[in-house]
């Protein structure tokens, strides 16, 4: 994966985190720091580690499957882009509660915004990421971009409510569903 790569999918990966960041945002109201910086790590934190463990997983069987790996890596990408594209059209409302402060209510959300990461690491390892200095640039990466996403969303959410409805999960969908295309293009290609 280039660069370029890794922060798109980086981005896309933290929409999930953006759409329950803003709407987190806009029942606290007012800011507080403390809530949203705990909050934003955690959801880096999740964002980074999902990856890594995926990765770890897959990397011990990858080389059972390297003749349909570009496969799977599209597959996933396409299911996972294709989810968040459904899921951005039923979300029409801005009337989620969430209690940050809870610590079981942030575990729980930070797990479920991190799920789609862990099928990311998974392809990590599929695309010849084989060592831990290959995929500890992309999995920090995508941790950074979930926290400042995740800040940049609850700040968003306590100034400007619901009078913006911008699909973040639609357009992250749509970019990781572009991505696995590429993969699959670029792999049909070279054989």
């Amino acid at each position: 994966m280039t660069t370029l790569e890794i922060w798109l999918v980086a981005v896309s990966l933290a929409m999930d985190c953006l759409a329950v960041s803003i709407a987190s945002g806009i029942t606290m109201k007012q800011v507080n720091w403390r809530v949203m910086l705990y909050t934003a790590f955690s959801f880096g934190f999740f964002q980074s580690a999902m990856p890594f463990v995926g990765w770890l997983g897959a990397s011990r069987f990858s080389h059972l499957i390297e003749q349909v790996d570009h496969w799977i890596a599209f597959g996933l990408l396409l299911f996972l882009g294709g989810k968040m594209v459904l899921e951005s059209f039923k979300h029409d409302d801005c009337k989620h509660e969430y209690n940050l402060a809870n610590p079981k209510v942030l575990l729980a959300l930070s797990v479920a915004t991190s799920i789609d990461a862990l099928a990311v690491g998974v392809t990590f390892a599929f695309l010849g990421m084989n060592d831990i200095q290959a995929v500890l640039p992309p999995v920090l990466v995508i941790g950074f971009v979930a926290f400042v996403l995740s800040l940049a969303g609850l700040l968003f959410g306590v100034f400007f409510g619901c009078r913006h409805n911008l699909r973040m999960e639609l357009w992250g969908g749509l970019v990781l569903v572009a991505i696995g295309v590429k993969i699959l293009v670029e792999h049909l290609s070279c054989q």
